[in-house]
């Protein structure tokens, strides 16, 4: 998939991650985790404390998409059916290219891809994330109490 509307990442190219795109991707989630950390002053953030070896094994069970401008690797999410929850997860841009619209993209890109059973789409974000709980919001999801919330962390949900 190609973003030729003209805006700031005309000429994007989305795609499923391969192997070679790990050693990337989990540069790419250390950056933007790093950034959550700052927001919401702690590192308590699993992604924060995953190795290389974690990011490689879960691209082997989650669908996992990634954007490339030229052979900059700019923005990731994945997805997963959990009963009949899409659950999204990992959704990062590059620091530097943030609040430009790709998050939302690609949000919506992992809408798309939920599996038909799936009745709603769940996500967490940190707890003083103001700027992704209200992008997360403006598409429709609101915030839970859910029993298996990550500590310092919000649930989301959004009905299918």
């Amino acid at each position: 998939m190609r973003f030729d509307d003209g805006g700031p990442f005309a000429g994007a190219r989305l795609s499923s991650v391969t192997p070679d795109d790990c050693a990337e991707l989990f540069v790419l989630q250390r950056c933007c985790w790093a950034q959550e950390a700052l927001v919401n002053d702690t590192l308590d953030i699993p992604a924060l404390h995953e190795s290389l070896e974690d990011v490689r094994e879960w691209t082997k069970t989650w669908s996992t998409w990634i954007v490339r401008l030229g052979p900059r690797l700019i923005g990731a999410v994945r997805g997963q059916l959990d009963g009949d929850a899409w659950e999204i997860g990992r959704l990062m841009v590059a620091p530097d290219l943030a609040g430009r619209g790709l998050g939302r993209r690609l949000l919506a890109h992992a809408e798309r891809q939920a599996p038909v059973e799936a009745r709603r789409y769940t996500l967490f974000t940190g707890a003083r994330s103001a700027r992704n709980i209200a992008m997360y919001e403006r598409a429709g999801y609101r915030l839970t109490t859910s029993s298996g919330a990550v500590r310092g962390a919000v649930h989301l949900v959004k009905d299918r």
